[in-house]
């Protein structure tokens, strides 16, 4: 007797998974002027963690492609992508993504999902429109390359999917060849690297590997260690146990170019997430870790107390009005565009404008000059960005120094960090050269 086989795709119409909800509602607040990681963490928390770890894919995934995806719907889109609620044009990125480049999902769910949750968002208009064009995708996915434009940069722009006025910048300063290295380098998957805390690495790593977990070497920072993808990192028992902290190779250099003096006193002014202040805290006697709002000095006291870190402070503190005294060591990694950290934050690209390298400087000069007075005679002053921009670091720098003239830069001592980041005394990390997050540092000392 021949067996009756159901051809029907299973489906979960009535139901929208709240994985892809989710998704939408992250987009919506980054649309509102939210950043990615605080969005996520505010919808995408209570998920399990293999859902957490899906919706990631897919955020992280289709905004480092937004550009391609953009063109891809300009054909089929009557009017073009620009024509339609934004709202619309961030489903059928989703849509699209997941039918593209994630191959795990199938695509009955892919467009049956996105349609559904379309029609509870915006109604059936709205629905068979993204329906007609993610079945036409989904049916011309062998051949879907959109035409290439003709112009360089912004064919780097589709491509790469980055603003093209952010492409052309980096083109004048580093050329074609070492700008495409940039955008590529910005659109992997950002790894996680972590930093053992009151154990060596050696004991961290075989915890680490204990729980199953693949370990690497990190070679700008041997005692970090580079952990191997799909690691759910608040459940490992080195992660409860307060073994280590998470930290990208780039702001560990930045700490470790500091090089506080052995049991002085630091004030760090931008001071969260708190992982340069931990690091920081190694070899200074007290960390004063400060930040303007009381949520982010709330989570630095979680962090904190995870890994009994003894000897920080946290403190509620403008950094441009300190309301503290002299210190031994004054740390400023100071508000920027964030342009040497588009990897780990896709959405960053999209949120910047011109604009800011006016706002954006003028606020690092006023927080610069606030930390300089709080320098002892003979003391130490680190700034620092996570930028690529001249406007954000050496102009900074230059500008004060000439107008400065108690301080000075003095360099590390030789071995602190990799000669490879250091240039004429700064330091500068670039991922396009370094493979990790961007960073840049200046260490000036006061006159006694």
């Amino acid at each position: 007797m021949m067996a009756v086989v159901n051809t029907k795709k299973p489906h979960n119409m009535l139901g929208i998974t709240e994985s892809r909800a989710s998704a939408a509602m992250v987009l919506a607040d980054l649309r509102n002027g939210a950043m990615l990681d605080a969005a996520f963490e505010r919808y995408v928390a209570p998920l399990d963690a293999r859902d957490r770890r899906w919706v990631q894919e897919l955020l992280w995934g289709m905004l480092r492609t937004r550009n391609r995806l953009d063109a891809i719907l300009a054909e089929r889109v009557r009017g073009g992508i620009a024509k339609i609620d934004v709202d619309v044009a961030d489903l059928l990125r989703l849509g699209a993504y997941q039918l593209l480049s994630m191959g795990s999902v199938p695509a009955y769910a892919a467009i049956g999902q996105t349609v559904e949750l379309t029609k509870r968002r915006h109604g059936i208009g709205a629905s068979k429109l993204v329906n007609a064009v993610l079945r036409r995708i989904d049916r011309e996915r062998e051949t879907i390359e959109p035409p290439v434009p003709g112009e360089p940069l912004e064919a780097l722009a589709q491509q790469y999917s980055h603003p093209r006025w952010v492409i052309s910048r980096w083109v004048d300063r580093w050329g074609m060849d070492a700008t495409e290295r940039l955008l590529a380098v910005n659109n992997e998957p950002a790894s996680i690297t972590v930093r053992p805390y009151g154990v060596d690495r050696e004991q961290l790593d075989g915890m680490l590997t204990g729980a199953g977990v693949t370990t690497h070497d990190v070679p700008l920072v041997p005692d970090s260690i580079r952990l191997g993808p799909g690691v759910a990192l608040t459940e490992l028992g080195a992660f409860k146990q307060g073994a280590f902290f998470v930290q990208d190779p780039a702001a560990t250099l930045v700490a470790k170019y500091a090089y506080v003096p052995e049991g002085g006193v630091v004030v760090d002014l931008c001071a969260a997430p708190g992982g340069k202040a931990l690091e920081l805290s190694r070899r200074a006697r007290l960390v004063f870790a400060a930040d303007a709002k009381m949520a982010r000095v709330e989570r630095m006291l979680t962090g904190f107390g995870r890994l009994d870190a003894t000897n920080l402070i946290p403190i509620v503190c403008d950094a441009r009005h300190p309301a503290i005294g002299e210190a031994d060591v004054v740390v400023i990694d100071v508000p920027c565009t964030g342009t040497g950290t588009f990897r780990r934050h896709p959405d960053a690209r999209w949120r910047l404008r011109v604009s800011d390298f006016a706002v954006l400087p003028a606020l690092q000069r006023e927080i610069l000059l606030a930390a300089a007075s709080m320098v002892k005679a003979g003391g130490l002053l680190v700034y620092s960005t996570c930028s690529l921009e001249l406007e954000e670091n050496d102009d900074q720098i230059e500008s004060f120094l000439a107008t400065h003239r108690e301080f000075t830069l003095e360099p590390p001592p030789p071995g602190t960090v990799p000669e490879d980041v250091l240039d004429n005394g700064l330091l500068r990390v670039l991922p396009q050269q370094h493979g990790t997050d961007g960073a840049f540092a200046a260490r000036l000392r006061r006159a006694v």
